[in-house]
């Protein structure tokens, strides 16, 4: 008979090497898994080198165009429109034909003036035969005093009335003239304002007319930037007067669309007073405009380079990271952590940002993968592939 005790106990030692055994495997196992878990990859972002260069400072201005001489189309007397001969929105030269008005009355009242001029100056011929005839017989005693004074004074008004008839030859002449109204200048003519058959009144406007090239655009600069300008401007003029732009100072046109016009253009003029209202006075400059590309009435932006910063720093807006009306940009350190550093920014010139306070030049700031980063982190830097594109203006 055996022993109920003695199977029981071991039984149950049984069971604990068991439980040993299978924790051991288990603490083994999660000891080669700890061991041979792989470190977390580093975060790949693109940098660029701060910039360090002389950057020229552009100061802008809001400008309208207009014409570089501009003319009103006006009719001088009434009558009916019978010829539009021009073409509407075409170039003409000066003297071209643009209306003609029915020259009847007209002709009619020159002829009529040159006949009383006829008449007025057979009058004065037989006046002056008068006197020359009288003088000498008042003088033998043939005539009387009173006669000769009768001639002379007939002489006289004859000789008015022929000057007034003079006169009113030429005002037919120049009313006959002015029904043929022609180009005052060069340049672009406008749409027609009177249409064939109108009867046109004396001072009716007909069209409007610009020389377009060149072609001014006005614009207003504040008294302040006027008043640190304007000395600079003139010396700038005396020494290089002989050149052709105005204080050797090029100007920029910028349209719709941030299309750069392609011709530099100059200073012209600085108006003759401060707007009191605005604090702002108008400048007008020329730019060629060979194709009339410009018209006047357009808006466009006036550039020109007014001073220039030396060593200014220059990182790409696109590093550049806004954040409640404060900036910051990503600097990567020596061993390739993350250093966020608030910055002070300048002006911006082209796609690059003038960096007034925060960086040093050589420094690394990053410009791809902004997004995932944080203070401290370690990263993986590598060259921005458009690095070499970013460039000012």
């Amino acid at each position: 008979m055996g022993h109920p005790h003695r199977c029981v106990c071991l039984s149950k030692a049984a069971a604990s090497i068991w439980l040993l055994i299978l924790l051991a495997g288990t603490l083994v196992h999660c000891k080669g898994e700890t061991t041979s878990a792989p470190p977390p990859p580093l975060l790949h972002v693109e940098v660029v080198d701060v910039i360090q260069k002389d950057v020229p400072i552009y100061s802008e201005w809001v400008g309208t165009t207009d014409g570089s001489v501009n003319a009103r189309i006006r009719a001088q007397v009434s009558g009916y429109l019978l010829k539009r001969p021009y073409t509407e929105g075409e170039f003409v030269h000066k003297g071209d034909l643009l209306f003609e008005l029915d020259q009847s009355k007209f002709k009619v009242a020159f002829d009529q003036t040159q006949g009383d001029l006829a008449k007025a100056q057979a009058h004065f011929l037989k006046a002056k035969q008068d006197v020359e005839r009288d003088t000498p017989l008042a003088k033998q005693g043939a005539i009387s005093q009173k006669e000769l004074t009768d001639s002379v004074q007939a002489y006289e008004a004859a000789k008015g009335d022929t000057a007034a008839a003079k006169a009113a030859v030429e005002q037919a002449k120049l009313n006959l003239g002015w029904t043929r109204i022609t180009a005052p200048i060069d340049g672009v003519v406008g749409i027609a304002k009177a249409q064939i058959g109108d009867l046109i009144d004396a001072s009716t406007a007909l069209t409007s007319m610009s020389t377009l090239d060149p072609i001014r655009v006005y614009f207003p600069v504040s008294e302040q930037e006027y008043l640190g300008a304007a000395e600079k401007i003139q010396q700038r003029y005396k020494e290089q007067k002989e050149k052709d732009t105005y204080g050797g100072i090029q100007l920029e046109l910028i349209l719709g669309g941030e299309t750069i016009y392609p011709h530099k253009g100059q200073f012209l003029l600085v108006d003759r007073q401060v707007d009191v209202k605005t604090g702002t006075i108008l400048v007008a400059a020329l730019f060629p405009n060979p194709n009339s590309l410009l018209r006047p009435g357009q808006f466009a932006r006036v550039r020109a380079v007014t001073k220039t910063r030396e060593k200014a720093l220059l990182v790409p807006q696109r590093a550049v990271t806004e954040l409640q009306g404060s900036y910051q940009v990503a600097v990567v350190t020596p061993d390739n952590t993350v250093d966020v550093r608030p910055v002070k920014v300048g002006q911006r010139t082209g796609n690059l940002w003038i960096i007034e306070q925060g960086l040093n030049p050589g420094e690394r700031v990053v410009v791809e993968g902004l997004q995932k980063l944080k203070a401290g982190m370690s990263v993986d830097p590598k060259p921005f592939g458009d690095q070499t594109n970013e460039k000012a203006e």
